[in-house]
């Protein structure tokens, strides 16, 4: 489909896995289409679940529990027209693409041998195996660093070597905050600038009491 001349091209989504000690991007998987819809859902962090309590009804203990749902698709079928411009798609699909998704919560085949081969000599190895941090991009305005805890992948169509064309991934993200990561972690310092900008654009609602007809409040 050919767009308006002069038309704004739209900002694609995506994820950016970056390594979880140095911060160094080492994978960025963009959507192919960016999601159609997307539902958020926040829990605030109140303190004491019994209601009646006067000193902490208001009280919070820290950021809300936020989540992310959305449905991304991605399709190899135009790719596939011109195989000598996408060499990666004619002969594997979508399948690096699915697997970059994945990365992001398989340990790597190194840190699984590096854990057996500390077995074999007697060590225990005591802190479980770190994972790349997680970035969800939605623009410029909502990067946030992320924990994928629902991941379905839907193929369905396939090519002659039953390697999957196209695919609907549903994705369920919780956004990870200074309470889980530190001030002083990649993520927390992502998190920081996020909660500023959410901040920046509360501070441009200018409304008063008197737009909802209260003279007062």
């Amino acid at each position: 489909m050919t767009g308006f001349p002069g038309a704004a091209r739209a900002v694609r989504g995506g994820f950016v896995l970056l390594d979880a000690a140095t911060a160094r991007p080492l994978r960025t998987v963009p959507f192919q289409f960016n999601p159609d819809s997307l539902t958020r859902t926040v829990q605030p962090q109140g303190i004491g679940p019994e209601p009646g309590d006067r000193l902490e009804a208001l009280r919070l203990k820290g950021p809300p529990h936020e989540t992310y749902k959305f449905e991304a698709e991605f399709d190899a079928a135009d790719q596939l027209e011109d195989p000598d411009g996408h060499p990666v798609e004619a002969a594997s699909g979508l399948l690096p693409v699915l697997s970059a998704l994945e990365s992001a919560f398989y340990p790597s085949v190194g840190q699984l041998l590096e854990e057996e081969r500390m077995a074999s000599f007697g060590m225990i190895e005591v802190a479980p195996v770190e994972a790349p941090l997680t970035v969800l991009v939605l623009g410029s305005s909502r990067v946030l660093p992320v924990r994928i805890t629902e991941f379905t992948v839907t193929e369905e169509a396939f090519d002659t070597s039953l390697h999957p064309i196209r695919a609907k991934v549903s994705v369920g993200a919780r956004v990870l905050t200074t309470d889980d990561l530190g001030f002083r972690h990649k993520g927390g310092l992502l998190y920081l600038q996020h909660h500023l900008s959410r901040e920046a654009f509360a501070d441009r609602i200018t409304r008063t009491p008197s737009d909802l007809g209260l003279p007062s409040l």
